[in-house]
Parts: structure tokens; C-alpha cells; sequence
């Protein structure tokens, strides 16, 4: 079958992968995308779209089933590809409805269930903070006894830091499942938690492209601050290139081989992150996403390396398995971005000149600059002055989020 004779079918439940779209149509394929309602006027590539369709703001895994399905009765279907995380489960069960090739629902789990991807983990033999499923009340109490506080409860299938909640103590253990008990949702209830122990110290993530089961291409970047802290207490949000030399690089890298490995990922694209344990110097593994790394950590990977993620992304789909990948040519400098939320609804940036930016965000109450440099010290520079200006000039600060709205 020719590109021009297939088509791909992209579930974003939110603004995302642009680049994916683009990429997929350049390659000559039908793209049809299926999103929410309130995101069919985002700023999406309509040129390379031969048809959006929006569903309903609480449309249910079965809608987008039957969606698609009618979508395969006139035309053969060659892939179907989530593109944001909370869809990522669903494109699997469609995959699964319509036979067609790629990850299924329990592969898929692995990489949207915090406490199936933490099972998995730990059998390939990546550190894992010790952890415990919010279920059976003996195992709660064991687990409190042998781990001291604190820990964070975190629900098993929200992305980022939505729902997490830091512990102190068994009473309030005790108390927030009784909360989250009372919740109308049965979803939302204490048995999709899990309890695990807090560990402090600096978050890196890796950001990786997979084919057969192998890691073609992977960016090893540092946080500034924990993303749990920024959702919880606000401020900027920075990430940049780890030294390619680093030790703490090479682990990395090693440790994320193990863990796509383990859970079995035979292609696509993932964003894994892990802790550098403050007391004891160890790597442990926090979670990972069969999905591209979100706040334009994605651009900040292009500027350091040249590789577009989403772009190549779409390419190892397109390709199946049954043509050949061939990672294009990448080089080794260091990229970085800053990003906040703000008070004025569109920033104005025009003060910051440095010829080392890239990329400008460009979305309502957001402040974000991306940056590139052949040195790890310039990049440093630039991201410790834009936090102290954001902070001073552009800074807003929101409760985090119970759930994604």
C-alpha cells in the first residue's frame, strides 16, 4: 500500500503534536484527527488535516471506538496513534476492536498505570521507591510500619503532578482514603492510588525514540526543580541538556534501556523520569509515558540535538516495522527552556534579545523561552537569569489541579 492510500487516524484529548501531523502528511498519508470539542479552534495544522472531528467535551473511550470504527468502514485504517496521554489506553483499545498492528491495552497499561509500570519496573531490575497499592488495609499498615514518613499518594492513571499529595503521617493516610472513598466518581476512589515513599533529591527525565523494542535515540535532560514542586508551590519551570560526558548520563541511559526493555515497548515515543536520591546518591525511577515529553521539552531536545521528536515519531509508525528507520544525522550541543505561568494573558518577551533563543512560547497566560548554546555553562546562565525575570516580571501561581480539566 502506498503513503497516499493510507490513512492515520490521531486521538488528542489536548492541543498536541502538531509537529506529528505535519509530518505525517508530508510523508503523504490521509490524517484525520479526533479531539474534544474545546480544542477543534486550537491552532492546529489544518493544512495537513483531511478532516477533524471534535467530540463531545466527556466523550467515553466507547465513543471514540465506534468514532474510529465508522471511520474504517468506507477506508482501510493504517494506524491509530494517541498523541496525548490520557489517550494513550484508548488508542490501544481501538487498535484491539479493529485488529489493527501496534501496542495493546496491557502494554499500554504499563505506561499510563503508576502502579503496573512500577511492577514492571522492578521486575527488569530498575530501582523503584518503595511502594504499596492503596487496597488492602493490612498491607497499608505493614507497608507504614517498615517505610517512614513522608510519603505521596499518587493516583495511578493521572499525568504529572494532578492528585498527588504529600504525607506525614498514618492518620492522614487514613483520613485522605476516607476523602477520596466519598468521591462520587468510582474511578477516582482510593483503590486507583498508590502510596509510595517520598524521595528527595533532583529529577532528571529521558526522552526517547524506540523501534523494535530498541532505543534509537534518547535526550538526557536535568530539571531545575522537581515538577512536583512546581505544580504544588508555582514558579518557573526549567529543563536542560545534560553534559554528554556526565556520569549521570550514561546511567541514565542505561537505566531507561532496561526499563522500555521491560515493559515491553516495541516502538514509539516515551518520556521516563527518575530521581537522584539526595540521601543515598541512587537513580529511582518515578514514572514514564509512551508519549513526547510535554512544557516544550520537545523543542528544547530539537535545539540540542536537531532531532524533531514528533516528527521522527511519525516516521517509525508509518513505518511499522516493515520499512527501515534511519535515525537522521544529530548533533551533541545543549538545549534548554524556562516556562511559567503568567499574569498578562499574551507576554511581551521582546526584551529578551539573547541570540541563543529559539523559541518563543506563544499561548494565553504562558511565558516561555527555549534556548540553545554549544556550551552546558551558557545554557545554565541563561535559564538561572529568565527564572529570576519571570519571577519578577510575568509569575502567576494556580492551585494544582484534583483531576485534568
Amino acid at each position: 500500500m502506498t503513503n497516499h492510500e493510507r490513512t492515520v487516524v490521531c486521538l488528542a484529548s489536548y492541543f498536541k503534536g502538531v509537529e506529528f501531523l505535519r509530518e505525517v502528511k508530508r510523508q503523504g498519508c490521509r490524517v484525520v484527527l479526533v479531539t474534544k470539542e474545546k480544542f477543534r479552534h486550537e491552532d492546529w495544522p489544518f493544512e495537513s488535516l483531511d478532516e477533524l472531528i471534535p467530540l463531545p467535551n466527556d466523550a467515553s473511550p466507547e465513543l471514540f471506538i465506534y468514532t474510529v470504527a465508522q471511520l474504517a468502514r468506507p477506508r482501510k485504517l493504517h494506524t491509530v496513534v494517541a498523541l496525548e496521554e490520557l489517550d494513550v489506553l484508548t488508542a490501544a483499545l481501538i487498535r484491539e476492536h479493529l485488529r489493527l498492528p501496534g501496542m495493546g491495552s496491557t502494554t499500554a497499561r504499563h505506561f499510563r498505570d503508576k502502579l503496573a509500570m512500577r511492577i514492571e519496573a522492578q521486575q527488569a531490575g530498575v530501582r523503584v521507591p518503595d511502594f504499596v497499592h492503596v487496597l488492602n488495609y493490612q498491607d497499608l499498615e505493614d507497608y507504614m510500619k517498615r517505610i517512614p514518613p513522608p510519603w505521596v499518594m499518587k493516583p495511578r492513571s493521572d499525568v504529572s503532578a494532578i492528585g498527588i499529595k504529600k504525607l506525614y503521617d498514618s492518620e492522614q493516610v487514613w483520613r485522605t482514603i476516607d476523602y477520596l472513598d466519598a468521591r462520587d466518581r468510582l474511578s477516582e476512589r482510593s483503590s486507583n492510588y498508590v502510596l509510595e515513599r517520598f524521595v528527595a533529591g533532583d529529577v532528571y527525565h529521558v526522552d526517547s525514540l524506540v523501534e523494535n523494542g530498541e532505543v534509537v535515540f534518547a535526550g538526557v535532560n536535568r530539571y531545575g526543580r522537581p515538577p512536583m514542586s512546581v505544580a504544588h508551590e508555582g514558579g518557573v519551570f526549567t529543563t536542560q541538556t545534560l553534559p554528554y560526558d556526565s556520569p549521570e548520563r550514561a546511567a541514565l541511559l542505561d537505566i531507561n534501556r532496561k526499563l522500555i526493555t521491560g515493559l515491553r515497548m516495541r516502538r514509539g515515543a516515551t518520556h521516563a523520569e527518575f530521581i537522584k536520591s539526595a540521601e543515598d546518591g541512587e537513580f529511582y525511577f518515578l514514572e514514564i509515558a509512551s508519549r513526547v515529553g510535554g512544557a516544550y521539552i520537545a523543542e528544547a531536545l530539537e535545539a540540542a540535538s536537531g532531532v524533531n521528536i514528533w516528527a521522527e515519531w511519525a516516521k517509525i509508525e508509518l513505518g511499522r516495522g516493515e520499512v527501515p528507520y534511519v535515525l537522521p544525522p544529530t548533533r551533541q550541543e545543549y538545549g534548554g527552556v524556562a516556562l511559567s505561568l503568567a499574569r498578562q494573558e499574551y507576554p511581551d518577551t521582546s526584551s529578551f534579545t539573547d541570540p541563543e533563543i529559539v523559541y518563543r512560547v506563544k499561548k494565553r497566560y504562558h511565558v516561555g523561552l527555549v534556548v540553545r548554546s554549544d556550551r552546558h555553562e551558557r545554557v545554565t546562565e541563561l535559564l538561572r537569569d529568565y527564572t529570576a525575570r519571570f519571577e519578577r516580571d510575568y509569575c502567576a501561581v494556580v492551585p494544582p489541579l484534583e483531576r485534568p480539566e
